[in-house]
């Protein structure tokens, strides 16, 4: 849909050949670019080149003794004079106007100073042939009645000068009057056919104006469409150069926007050579349809697309024709078909975990009952390992609850008041002994006496998360691994964990927190799923970036994930999310 400017544009340009007042003011002026301003101003200065043409040949004349009045070289000079003072003032009002104030200085005195040169004749001179100018002037830039009025008054003024200059032959009579009569019959038919071609090169070029803004506007319409496909699209030429490629193909390519220029072709990277053969099948009139290739890229993982091209009409009598090609990165689709399984997994966890809930509640109370009963210390260990793994098995059936149950307006979940800094470091202090990380973890707790809301348990398994994901990519280096705390005064609390691992691809940046999608084949994918679900349930936000951290004196780049919490108001323990706004 057009901008509201756009809309009073074509009000302005496209409307009838006769437009009523109120849709061209007087006071508006056109733009110098369209082809009524130009016609206007040409014939604005040919009358100043036709005033300067008859000053200087009366000029001549008077020179060569000729019997010219100074009143004559008067009139002529004064003419110079309005028709450059008009060029210089009026502006143009639009086509198919009346001229208004406009036709006085123009048409009218141009009729008036010819009809004038005409008659005072005492030169031999006939200026009838300069009377067709305002009448043509009329016809194309005024509407059908001011060319029609004018040619009649020019034959009007053709026949009174006729009468004026009676000679004494009756038949020089008649002939001056019929060649009068003639001329002013030629000037009317001149003035109608002109006003007819004029109208209808202003409707052409309405028309011609419409369909380039619509053009316009389909080009921009297709550019911001293409541009924000999730799929990539390449338009390549038999020369395998791409002449067009939209961010999502430059991102499947590996290719930089900053370094690689608008304009590359196939043959620049080793690892594109698979498209361009694609492409040689295409213009061999043999279109691809979901054939898959791998691109191999010497400083990134390879990419598994999926490819279909098209080959395009001949462009004009030349003949050319261009490939576009269709390109889809299957670990996305396959990410977005893991995510539908996950939605109908999650519907079936729910309705799974309520089904052991019973069972697992029965084994917890006969392990309670048979240990009161037993003596034996090897026994009574047995019935604890039970214990534990009970509750174990319990934790995750509430926590696969609170990840799949769909929260309504009324729920609410109770949080706690936590110490940061030292549920942090008893968490890190038991990964760490767990993992044998020793050295490798380093933590920096910068929040004392700060208090969070969120629950013990779900802040143990974002972190144990977060830390296991970062030992999966991190060194063995000395503080390849780092967990600090920080608390902005009046703001939120933000735990940080870094690792040294290398920078991720942006497909993978961009699915981060999308159950199922992970970069490695063991990996399932859902342990960043989870850790933002549970923060989004306590109000809190987790999010990455690609920071730089001090490792054995030296400045490293590497990955860090940060939860920014939300601080617990002092002097309360137990807090409901559904009474507290969230930041």
């Amino acid at each position: 849909m057009p901008p509201p400017g756009a809309a009073r544009e074509q009000h302005t340009w496209f409307g009838p050949s006769h437009p009523p007042a109120a849709a061209t003011p007087a006071a508006a002026e056109l733009e110098p670019s369209t082809g009524f301003t130009r016609l206007w101003t040409a014939f604005m200065s040919a009358r100043v080149l036709v005033a300067l043409a008859l000053l200087g040949l009366h000029i001549g004349l008077h020179l060569l003794g000729r019997p010219v009045t100074v009143w004559v070289l008067g009139c002529c000079t004064a003419f110079v004079v309005v028709t450059a003072a008009a060029r210089l003032a009026l502006r143009p009002r639009g086509p198919g106007r009346a001229f208004d104030a406009q036709w006085l200085p123009t048409v009218g005195l141009d009729l008036l100073f010819f009809a004038t040169l005409q008659w005072q004749g005492n030169l031999g001179i006939n200026y009838t042939p300069l009377l067709a100018l305002p009448v043509v002037m009329a016809a194309i830039l005024g509407s059908r009645a001011l060319a029609l009025g004018t040619a009649a008054l020019t034959a009007l003024m053709l026949l009174g000068y006729a009468a004026w200059t009676v000679s004494a032959s009756a038949w020089a009579n008649t002939a001056d009057m019929a060649q009068a009569g003639l001329t002013g019959a030629g000037l009317l038919m001149l003035a109608l056919l002109t006003n007819q071609l004029a109208s209808r090169l202003v409707r052409e070029e309405a028309v011609a104006r419409r369909s380039r803004i619509e053009a316009q506007v389909q080009s921009l319409v297709n550019n911001m469409v293409i541009e924000a496909l999730p799929d990539g699209v390449l338009v390549v030429d038999s020369t395998h150069l791409v002449r067009a490629a939209n961010p999502a193909a430059r991102l499947m390519l590996g290719s930089d926007q900053e370094v690689t220029p608008h304009l590359f072709s196939l043959h620049d990277n080793p690892a594109w050579l698979q498209l361009m053969h694609i492409a040689q099948l295409t213009f061999a009139d043999t279109p691809v349809d979901a054939a898959e290739v791998i691109l191999h890229h010497e400083d990134r993982m390879p990419s598994r697309l999926q490819v279909r091209t098209q080959r395009t009409p001949p462009i004009g009598d030349s003949g050319v024709s261009l490939c576009v090609m269709f390109l889809q990165d299957l670990r996305e689709m396959e990410a977005r078909l893991r995510t539908e399984k996950l939605a109908s997994m999650g519907r079936m966890s729910a309705a799974v975990a309520h089904e052991i809930r019973n069972p697992l509640a029965a084994i917890s109370q006969a392990n309670a009952l048979l240990e009161e009963d037993l003596e034996s210390p090897l026994q009574r260990r047995l019935t604890d390992m039970v214990r534990q793994n009970a509750e174990r098995l319990q934790h995750i059936v509430e926590d696969v609850l609170n990840v799949a149950r769909v929260q309504g307006p009324g729920d609410a979940l109770e949080t706690h008041a936590l110490a940061l800094d030292e549920e942090a470091d008893t968490f890190c202090g038991e990964w760490a002994q767990q993992h044998a990380a020793g050295a490798r973890l380093r933590v920096d707790l910068n929040a004392p006496e700060v208090q969070v809301q969120f629950a013990r348990d779900h802040l143990r398994r974002i972190l144990v998360n977060l830390l296991d994901n970062a030992a999966r990519y991190a060194s063995a280096h000395e503080g390849a691994i780092q967990v600090a705390t920080h608390a902005v005064r009046h703001g939120p609390v933000m735990l940080m964990v870094w690792s040294d691992g290398a920078a991720m691809e942006p497909a993978v940046r961009r699915h981060l927190f999308e159950p199922f999608f992970s970069s490695e084949s063991r990996s399932s994918g859902l342990g960043l799923f989870i850790c933002r679900e549970l923060c989004e349930r306590h109000g809190a936000t987790i999010a990455y970036e690609r920071t730089a951290r001090e490792q054995a004196g030296q400045v490293v780049e590497g990955n860090e994930f940060f939860v920014s919490f939300r601080r617990a108001h002092s002097g309360h323990s137990t807090f409901n999310l559904e009474d507290t706004a969230l930041p």
